[in-house]
C-alpha cells in the first residue's frame, strides 16, 4: 500500500522533501518494486509545484516535472511488515499565493502477484500555504537489528533481532519551514512485547515502559534554507535513537507493528532576530507552549520491530505468531509470493548507504546521538 506525508509547504520555501511510504501487509517479499508519480495539468499555466524524485539513493530512476518513476533498489524493498519511505522532493516556482493542488502515486510489484492491489494508487493533496511558521517532520526506521553499544556510544548492528535482545530506535528530525524552533518534545510508543531500557535523563517513560516522552529544551532547529556552515553550532535536522528490548517469550518470525514517533517544537522564534542566543532553555517552572506548525501530517511516523526465527527454529513454529505479532495476518498488501527477504538491514549509520532514504532533505544534516551515558541536553 502508499501513503504520504508533507505535502503541505508554506510559502517562501523553495525546497521541501516529502515522503511516500510504501508498506508491505503481505507475508512475502516482492523481486522488484516500482513507484510512479503523476501530477496533472491544471490549465495552459505551469504548476506553481514541480515533483520529481530525490537524489541519489532511491533507485533507478526516469521522467520529469509532471510525471515520473523510480524502480527501488533491492535492498529498499520493503519485507513482510515492513515500510519504506521514499523521499520525493516538492519544488516551488516563485508562488506568491496559496495553491491548492493534487498527485497521484502508486506502486506495482512487476511480476509477483499483489494481494490486495486497491490500495496501491492513490491521490494525495499538494498545498501551499501562506503561514510563515516553523515546518517539522519525522522520519523513523523499522527496528530489524540487534545491537551492541560501540566505543563512540553509538549503537551499532550486530545481526538480526532476536527475542529478548537489544534493539534501537532511530528517528530523524528536520525543520522545513521558515521560522526556527527553540526546544524539541518527542513522543515515542512501542508495540507490544516491546519496551524502552537505558534511556537518558531528558526521557520520561510510561505504560509499562512502552512509551516515552523525551523533552530537549535545549535543541534549536533553524529552517533548513539557514544550514548553510557545515562547521558551525546551527542544526536543521538532527538524527537520535532509543534503546528497546524485545520480550524474550516472543514467537518468531514476528512483525511488531504500531510503534510511533511524533515530534512537535516547544517554542518558535523569529529566524531574523539574532540577538537572542541559538540555545533555549525554558526555566523549570514554565509551561512550554507548542509551535505553530504549517504540516502536522509529517509531525509523526510510525515504525515496526521485527524479530526474526533463531537458527534451528527451536523457538518458534514459523507461522509469524498471528495476533499483534503476526507477519501478514490476511490484510492485504504488496505481494503473496516471491522469496523471503528484508529481515536484515542496518539500523546504524551506515544502513543509510543507500542515499539516506530515511534521512529529512535539509540542506545539511547533524547527528545527535542520545546516549544514556551522556545526559546533557542534546543540542
Amino acid at each position: 500500500m502508499v501513503d504520504a506525508s508533507g505535502t503541505r509547504i508554506p510559502l517562501g520555501v523553495e525546497k521541501k522533501t516529502l515522503y511516500l511510504k510504501i508498506s508491505n501487509r503481505g507475508d512475502e517479499t516482492p523481486r522488484e518494486v516500482v513507484v510512479r508519480v503523476r501530477q496533472p495539468a491544471e490549465g495552459p499555466d505551469p504548476l506553481p509545484v514541480a515533483l520529481i524524485w530525490h537524489s541519489g539513493g532511491v533507485g533507478e530512476c526516469d521522467g520529469d516535472f509532471g510525471g515520473f518513476y523510480c524502480q527501488l533498489l533491492p535492498e529498499l524493498i520493503p519485507g513482510p511488515g515492513e515500510t519504506v519511505d521514499v523521499p520525493i522532493d516538492a519544488t516551488v516556482y516563485g508562488a506568491a499565493e496559496p495553491y491548492e493542488g493534487r498527485f497521484e502515486a502508486s506502486v506495482t510489484i512487476g511480476p509477483d502477484k499483489d494481494a490486495n492491489p486497491a490500495d496501491n494508487t492513490r491521490w494525495f493533496p499538494l498545498v501551499l500555504v501562506d503561514q510563515p511558521s516553523a515546518d517539522l517532520s519525522v522520519v523513523a526506521r523499522d527496528v530489524k537489528q540487534s545491537v551492541r553499544i560501540g566505543a563512540d556510544g553509538t549503537p551499532e548492528p550486530t545481526g538480526a533481532l532476536h527475542p529478548g535482545e537489544l534493539g534501537a530506535v532511530w528517528h530523524a528530525v528536520a525543520n522545513q519551514g521558515r521560522k526556527a524552533v527553540s526546544g524539541v518534545r518527542i513522543t515515542l510508543r512501542l508495540p507490544k512485547g516491546v519496551t524502552f531500557t537505558r534511556q537518558p535523563t531528558q526521557c520520561v517513560l510510561g505504560d509499562g515502559g512502552r512509551s516515552a516522552v523525551c523533552t530537549y529544551p535545549d535543541l534549536t532547529l533553524v529552517p533548513a534554507a539557514e544550514d548553510t556552515d557545515p562547521d558551525d553550532a546551527t542544526y536543521s535536522a538532527v538524527e537520535l535513537y532509543n534503546l528497546v528490548t524485545t520480550a524474550a517469550s516472543a514467537t518468531t518470525p514476528a512483525t511488531l507493528r504500531e510503534g510511533t514517533v511524533q515530534v512537535e517544537g516547544l517554542a518558535e522564534r523569529s529566524t531574523t532576530d539574532r540577538a537572542k542566543p541559538a540555545r533555549t532553555e525554558l526555566p523549570a517552572n514554565a509551561v512550554a507552549v507548542r509551535a505553530a506548525d504549517v504540516d502536522h501530517s509529517d509531525n509523526q511516523d510510525g515504525f515496526a520491530v521485527l524479530l526474526a526465527a533463531k537458527s534451528g527454529g527451536g523457538d518458534g513454529d514459523g507461522d509469524g505468531g498471528g495476533g499483534d505479532g503476526g507477519v501478514g495476518g490476511g490484510d492485504g498488501g504488496l505481494p503473496v509470493t516471491g522469496p523471503q527477504a528484508g529481515l536484515i538491514g542496518g539500523i546504524g549509520v551506515a544502513a543509510l548507504a543507500a542515499g539516506g532514504l530515511l534521512f529529512l532533505a535539509a540542506r545539511r544534516r547533524r547527528m545527535i546521538l542520545v546516549t544514556p551515558e551522556d545526559e546533557r541536553p542534546a543540542a
